[in-house]
C-alpha cells in the first residue's frame, strides 16, 4: 500500500506562509491582500499534519457549507491533496446521519469539513487542529465555540488557524490580535510563488492577476490590493452590521408574503433577489442570483427553480410582485420565460436610500426591519471571484459609498458611486416598493 513516505510533496512556502508551519500559537491569523496564498498555506499545514501524525482529527470550516465546497475544498483537492488522493492515501467520505463529511487518511487521521450554518455534526466532535477560511465572515462567538472543540489531545499542541483578507479596523478578529489574544501573520504577494518570482518580479499569471487588483477602487483596493484594514469613508448604509443584519437562514411560513426584485445586467451582474416579508413587516433576502455574462432567458430558468423547487419554502407560493429595472426588452423576455408579470421599480435614488437606511436601524424590539441570509447566493460567479469583485449584495453594502461631484467645496453627499451597486439597486427597489409606493390607504369613517 502507498504510504505518506512514498508521496512526493512539492510546495514552496515563503514569508508568512512559512511561518504558518512554524507557529504553535493556540490562535493564529494569517491576513493580507487577495492572492497571497493564505488559504493554500493553511490547507497544506493541515494536510501535512494529518499525513505525518497518525490518528489526529482536524477541521476545515467556513461560515457556510456552500462557500466551503465551492472554494476552499476545490483548492484542497486540486492543489494540495491531489497526489495523496490519487495514491489512495486520502479518501473522501460523504457523511452519514451520525458523522460529518470528511477526508479519511490511511494512517487513521481525519479532516472533517463543514459550515457553521449547519454546526451540529462538526461541533459535536473534538479536534487537534482547525482551519477557518475567510474568517472575517465568522462572529467572535463562532471563533470561541471552535476553541472549545480543541481538546482531542493526540497532537502535542492544539491550534486554530484563520485566513482572511483585511476588513474594517474595528473587526473583532483584528481587535483580538491587537489585544494579544491571537497572533497575526501579515501575508504579502511575494509569499505566493504562483504570482511572484523569488526576485520580486511577477510571473506571467501574476501580472494578469495584479492588473485586476489594480483596477479596484476605494476601500476594496485598500483591502484586497494593499492589504490594509481600512474603514469605508462615506459609507451610505452606516447602520449595516453583519452581526445584526446577516442571519444563518430564512424559514418562511404560509403566513409570509413573497416578493422579487431584479436589476438587469450582462457584463455587469444580473441580480435577482427572492424576498420574504414576515407578518411584522420585516424583509428577508432569502435567495439571490448574482451572475455575469448570461442571457435573461437563462437567468429565468434559474429563477423558476428558486420559485418552484427550492427547499425550505411554503409550497406553491409565488411572489406577489416582481419589481424590475426599466429595460423594456429584458423585462419582456423575463416575463415571457417566467410566465409571470413584473412591475417597474421605483427608481428615485435619494428617497429609496433613505427608506433602506430606515429599515437597517435597530428598532425598540432589538431587531432591524431588513435581513440578508448568509447562504442567499445560489451560485458563485468564478469571473467575479477571480477579479476579487463583490459576489452578492452583502458584499456590496460595505463598499456602497457617496460620490462627491467636482467643485463641491463642502464635500456634501450627493449621489452614490455608480460602481458595484447592482445588488444595492435591487435592494432599494424592494424597499421602495414596500415603504414608498403601493401602500393601500384605508380611511376609517
Amino acid at each position: 500500500m502507498t504510504t505518506a513516505a512514498d508521496t512526493v510533496v512539492r510546495y514552496e512556502p515563503r514569508g508568512a506562509a512559512l511561518d504558518v508551519f512554524k507557529s504553535r500559537d493556540s490562535e493564529l491569523v494569517i491576513a493580507g491582500p487577495a492572492g497571497t496564498g493564505k488559504s493554500l498555506a493553511c490547507l497544506w499545514r493541515v494536510h501535512l499534519a494529518a499525513l505525518n501524525n497518525p490518528g489526529i482529527r482536524c477541521l476545515i470550516v467556513r461560515k457556510t457549507a456552500v462557500s466551503l465546497g465551492s472554494t476552499t475544498l476545490v483548492t484542497y483537492e486540486k492543489k494540495v491533496a491531489a497526489a495523496a488522493m490519487a495514491a489512495g492515501i486520502v479518501r473522501w467520505f460523504g457523511g452519514s446521519p451520525r458523522e460529518a463529511p470528511c477526508y479519511r487518511y490511511a494512517n487513521g487521521s481525519v479532516i472533517v469539513v463543514g459550515g457553521l450554518d449547519k454546526p451540529e455534526k462538526i461541533m459535536s466532535a473534538e479536534y487537534d487542529l482547525v482551519f477557518a477560511d475567510e474568517a472575517t465572515e465568522l462572529t467572535v462567538t463562532d471563533w470561541e465555540s471552535i476553541a472549545t472543540r480543541l481538546r482531542n489531545g493526540v497532537l502535542s499542541w492544539q491550534q486554530q488557524i484563520a485566513a482572511c483578507n483585511p476588513a474594517q479596523p474595528t473587526h473583532w478578529l483584528k481587535q483580538r490580535c491587537d489585544q494579544g489574544q491571537a497572533r497575526m501573520l501579515i501575508s504579502r504577494h511575494i509569499d505566493n510563488p504562483a504570482y511572484m518570482n523569488a526576485d520580486g518580479t511577477p510571473t506571467t499569471v501574476g501580472a494578469a492577476y495584479f492588473a485586476k487588483l489594480d483596477a479596484l477602487t476605494g476601500v476594496r483596493r485598500l483591502r484586497l490590493r494593499d492589504g490594509k484594514w481600512a474603514a469605508v469613508e462615506g459609507q451610505i448604509y452606516e447602520a449595516y452590521d453583519e452581526a445584526i443584519h446577516l442571519v444563518d437562514e430564512v424559514k418562511p411560513t404560509a403566513a409570509w408574503t413573497r416578493w422579487g426584485a431584479v436589476d438587469f445586467g450582462y457584463t455587469n451582474p444580473f441580480v435577482y433577489q427572492d424576498w420574504w416579508e414576515d407578518p411584522d413587516g420585516r424583509l428577508y433576502l432569502a435567495r439571490e442570483i448574482y451572475f455575469t455574462r448570461r442571457l435573461v432567458e437563462d437567468h429565468a430558468e434559474r429563477i423558476k427553480h428558486i420559485l418552484y423547487y427550492a427547499s425550505g419554502q411554503p409550497r406553491g407560493q409565488l411572489p406577489r410582485a416582481i419589481y424590475v429595472d426599466h429595460d423594456a426588452e429584458d423585462r419582456a423576455t423575463l416575463e415571457r420565460k417566467l410566465g409571470l408579470s413584473t412591475k417597474p421599480a421605483h427608481k428615485s435614488v435619494s428617497d429609496g436610500i433613505q427608506a433602506v437606511q430606515s429599515r437597517l436601524k435597530v428598532q425598540p424590539d432589538g431587531k432591524p426591519r431588513l435581513f440578508i441570509a448568509r447562504n442567499a447566493l445560489v451560485e458563485r460567479d468564478p469571473e467575479l471571484e477571480t477579479g476579487s469583485l463583490p459576489m452578492c449584495t452583502a458584499d456590496e453594502i460595505t463598499g456602497y459609498v457617496w460620490a462627491v461631484k467636482p467643485g463641491n467645496k463642502g464635500g456634501l453627499k450627493e449621489e452614490p458611486v455608480k460602481e458595484n451597486d447592482h445588488g444595492c439597486d435591487a435592494l432599494r427597489y424592494m424597499v421602495a416598493a414596500r415603504d414608498l409606493v403601493g401602500r393601500t390607504r384605508v380611511r376609517w369613517l
